[in-house]
């Protein structure tokens, strides 16, 4: 790992709090949304003001961000753009995420100090493709998810030495090739490739013949029925060398609309993995149960590595269940700590009580479980339970460092 350069941690900020949690947890870029031609409308997204102000934050922590762009315009939207891209440059946006080939003509030619990625909408899948889109001003390819690593490593051996190769590492799969579903707005009339999915996806399907309509037949392959389109979610943490070696640059997690916990966690785990491949390889081994296990801890569904491996069955589909994957629950944010009594500040997000078993969660550290044998209200009266929401509660701890931290219990 000593020859290799170490890759960038690309974590997904759907709005400016989950910024600032994804910057406390170790990525050194950022990909956020606009209010204009992004993939994400079910996440908060960045007005003109909110944009100018997550760029100012994430550089004064040294962290990049990029710009999603990678909606597929129509006609009517192409006169928007000029403003649009001008509005991002004032904001000083490192890099916009581009899919449609017009916009990435437009951006090129309107603002040529503007950095271009290609994004993974666009799916480029062999080294001509890269190529070309070099030629058309690229900087950086997202990689179809569709790659193996063998794939990415001739890709790499053939195209130029300061066009970036990205690829996601973490995060929920698509069906559809590259994403491109028309599912969802067949069906919804929310278009997936304008920003809008409905997921349908995840939904469960059963057969109706022609002539007995009304009459469903379940496609059974378990208790739960089947889930013919569902994907399992991507996970590629014990595989970091593996991605390194075969040129992968940037490691992007998936998760725009996802929480500030997710968000922090799983950038947290990445943060750590990383670092240990290149300080300390042998630990980074030894260590794989303990990330894989944190990993688990958030929201999930069962894990898979994707087509990285050259085996479409690998990408996972989910026939047992469309649903999550959750054994843990986010029970309080921590908001201080009263150093003279030696205890934590915690605004509370879900019930828990005097004698469970908690863990706290802060960046650049693995969790600490310990017993919440004593809690307090904001009156300093002792309580039993924590039961009202964004109540605040202080709990006896001795050893807190401070920082942007959760607390969590498993929930059974």
């Amino acid at each position: 790992m000593q020859t290799m350069k170490k890759p960038e941690l690309l974590a997904p900020a759907g709005d400016f709090s989950r910024l600032k949690y994804a910057v406390a947890y170790g990525a050194d870029a950022v990909y956020i949304g606009g209010e204009h031609f992004s993939l994400r409308t079910a996440s908060s997204n960045f007005n003109s003001e909110e944009l100018q102000k997550a760029v100012r934050y994430a550089h004064s922590h040294q962290v990049k961000v990029y710009c999603a762009v990678n909606a597929v315009p129509r006609n009517a939207e192409i006169e928007e753009f000029p403003s649009y891209l001008k509005s991002l440059c004032d904001a000083g946006i490192d890099a916009v995420i581009v899919s449609d080939i017009g916009l990435v003509s437009m951006t090129r030619e309107l603002a040529p100090e503007m950095k271009i990625h290609l994004s993974t909408q666009a799916n480029a899948i062999n080294y001509a493709a890269c190529n070309a889109w070099y030629r058309l001003g690229v900087r950086r390819i997202v990689l179809a998810r569709e790659c193996s690593l063998e794939e990415i490593k001739e890709i790499r051996a053939n195209v130029p030495e300061d066009l970036e190769l990205e690829a996601f590492v973490h995060g929920a799969m698509c069906m559809a090739y590259s994403g491109r579903c028309l599912i969802s707005s067949f069906m919804t009339g929310r278009d997936a490739n304008r920003g809008n999915c409905a997921q349908p996806c995840r939904w469960k399907y059963a057969v109706c013949e022609e002539t007995r309509p009304g009459e469903y037949f379940p496609l059974e392959e378990g208790d739960g029925g089947t889930f013919l389109f569902n994907s399992k979610d991507l996970c590629m943490i014990d595989h970091i060398p593996e991605l390194c070696a075969a040129g992968v640059g940037s490691f992007k997690i998936e998760g725009r609309v996802k929480t500030e916990y997710y968000v922090s966690c799983v950038t947290n785990t990445y943060r750590q993995a990383i670092d240990a491949c290149f300080d300390d390889i042998d630990g980074y081994v030894k260590r794989l149960p303990v990330y894989l296990e944190e990993l688990s801890k958030v929201s999930h569904r069962e894990y898979s590595t994707g087509f990285y491996y050259g085996n479409p069955l690998e990408q996972g589909q989910n026939y047992e269940s469309a649903g999550y994957l959750r054994e843990y629950e986010v029970v309080g944010l921590v908001e201080g700590y009263d150093s003279l009594n030696r205890r934590l500040i915690v605004s509370q997000r879900n019930k828990f009580s005097a004698g469970e078993t908690l863990e706290l969660v802060e960046a650049g550290r693995p969790p600490v479980e310990f017993s919440a044998e004593v809690l307090y209200n904001g009156k300093g009266e002792r309580i039993l339970s924590a039961p009202h929401a964004a109540m605040r509660v202080e709990i006896a701890y001795d050893h807190y460092v401070g920082g942007m931290s959760f607390l969590r219990k498993k929930k059974y």
